[in-house]
């Protein structure tokens, strides 16, 4: 790997220049960035429900109805100033702790989840902040692998929400939503103490609002296109403003990723000087077989090669995933940089065959199998189809599918069109739903009008799905897959029973 000064443009270009031929796919990219390479208690998996004490569940409504009161995750005014002035007046928690901090456009959450779990495993206290949430908002702010208790929520929300007041007096806009969340996480990670935070990016990079730390690791999941409107029209724009959590001498974990959205990360790199591991030249999967419940994969990291790793998930994109979460747990223990140890490898398999990610091709029940996936952007939407097909071998797939108004619909239901016989369209509770028979309009469009049934409300159209499914008869291996939104597949959980 050359090194070239940070301002050495001329050079960075030719070599960029010159690589771009090769397969984008890898995004085998050779840029002036130093290269990381070497010789050679597990996470609860379910969903909490609601609290069981009528108080307990009283005080957190009430926070919840507090919370929805400020700008929702969509209505952003892109400044982490409001944020930064909060930590200011709560002391800077979030310096308290080392943190690895996660951005991309799929596989954000299961990659901070297989983190999570391994770092756990490694016998460190850890914090996870993680969004949208699937059922309860106490999802989002992990401890030691599970999320919050609902009443350290509320307690954490009142310990800061005089200063969140102040802070509000003082700025032309209120602290939203995901800017008082993610003050909260910083907060229960530094009361906790926690020895490292897994830290998911809500949207973007640059002006996120959990852009206010500085991980030692920055890791960058694969970049497609989603919140356009927001992030820009091509990866390259996109990748622009992701690349704003890669701080001056981090270690970036890069997945594969489109070549022009690699150029923007590499170039980003150089200039603060970062170190640079890459899916498919620094690590990687080496290979993956399906098995029972999962994948057994072999993989290869920044200290060597793992072979035999179970991993209890679904579908390609999980193994890229499982890959990228060691590169970035290696590079938090310094592998590839201060020494070439791997990994303990008995630890390494005991914590990734601990992992779970609720609503990622998660099934939550049989006869008929009912698979729900969280997929929500076309990249999404075609991975889970792939590992729906591999995993499942369906004679009959019924789709049922609820989305965002704001989401390239077209583009989910194109993705899912080759492996769903039938699509029962619908709608979920939130008020960025597309209405259902918006929505089953361009389904016709994609399916033709045989193939598309409209069932406004989300249980009938899961009764609907389910009866379609049986009619292949008990043993003939007909499906549901629930898909298009976060909330739809949280909506579906609860109502098939899980949580």
């Amino acid at each position: 790997m050359s090194e070239l000064p940070p301002n050495d443009s001329d050079s960075f270009e030719e070599i960029v220049a010159a690589e771009t031929d090769r397969d984008p796919d890898l995004a085998v990219i050779e840029a002036g960035s130093r290269t990381l390479r070497t010789q050679g208690g597990p996470p609860q998996a379910d969903v909490p429900a609601r609290p069981d004490d009528p108080e307990v569940d009283k005080a957190l409504r009430e926070v919840e109805a507090e919370l929805a009161t400020r700008w929702g995750e969509t209505k952003l005014e892109p400044s982490v100033s409001r944020i930064a002035a909060l930590m200011d007046v709560l002391g800077e928690p979030q310096r308290s702790y080392p943190s690895i901090h996660i951005t991309g456009t799929n596989g954000k959450t299961s990659t901070a989840r297989m983190i999570e779990a391994l770092l756990g495993a490694f016998e460190l206290r850890t914090g996870r902040y993680t969004s949208p949430h699937v059922q309860s908002i106490t999802e989002r702010i992990s401890l030691d692998g599970a999320p919050v208790a609902a009443e350290r929520f509320v307690e954490t929300y009142r310990d800061i929400e005089p200063y969140v007041e102040m802070v509000d007096s003082r700025q032309e806009y209120r602290l939203s939503f995901f800017e008082v969340l993610t003050g909260m996480a910083y907060a229960a990670f530094a009361d906790a103490p926690v020895d490292v935070a897994v830290v998911e990016v809500g949207m973007g990079g640059s002006w996120d609002a959990t852009n206010v730390i500085d991980g030692s690791v920055a890791v960058v999941t694969p970049i497609d296109l989603d919140h356009t409107d927001r992030l820009g029209t091509t990866p390259a724009e996109i990748a622009t403003e992701k690349a704003g959590i890669v701080k001056r001498d981090a270690t970036v974990i890069m997945a594969q990723q489109p070549v022009d959205a690699a150029q923007v990360l590499l170039r980003k790199a150089v200039e603060v000087d970062a170190t640079v591991a890459r899916e498919g030249l620094e690590f990687g999967v080496v290979a993956r077989q399906v098995a029972v419940g999962g994948q057994l994969v072999t993989l290869r990291g920044l200290g060597g090669e793992y072979p035999e790793v179970y991993l209890p998930l679904h579908g390609a994109h999980q193994a890229h995933n499982a890959a990228v979460a060691l590169a970035a747990v290696e590079a938090f223990f310094g592998v590839g940089s201060q020494h070439a140890q791997p990994l303990d490898i008995d630890t390494v398999r005991k914590a990734f065959a601990a992992v779970a990610s609720p609503g990622r091709l998660e099934v939550v029940r049989r006869s008929p199998t009912v698979v729900l996936d969280a997929a929500h952007n076309p990249a999404g939407a075609r991975a889970a189809a792939e590992a729906v097909g591999e995993a499942f071998q369906f004679s009959r797939l019924i789709g049922v599918v609820g989305a965002s108004g704001d989401k390239n619909v077209r583009g989910l239901l194109e993705a899912f069109e080759p492996v769903f016989a039938e699509v029962v369209v619908t709608q979920n509770s939130s008020h960025r739903a597309m209405d259902a028979d918006e929505l089953a309009a361009v389904a016709v469009e994609v399916f033709g009008e045989d193939r598309v049934q409209v069932e406004p409300r989300l249980p009938d159209a899961l009764e609907a799905a389910i009866t379609l499914a049986e009619e292949e008869g008990e043993f003939a291996g007909g499906g549901v897959l629930v898909t298009g939104s976060v909330i739809t597949v949280g909506e579906a959980r609860l109502l098939l029973g899980r949580g």
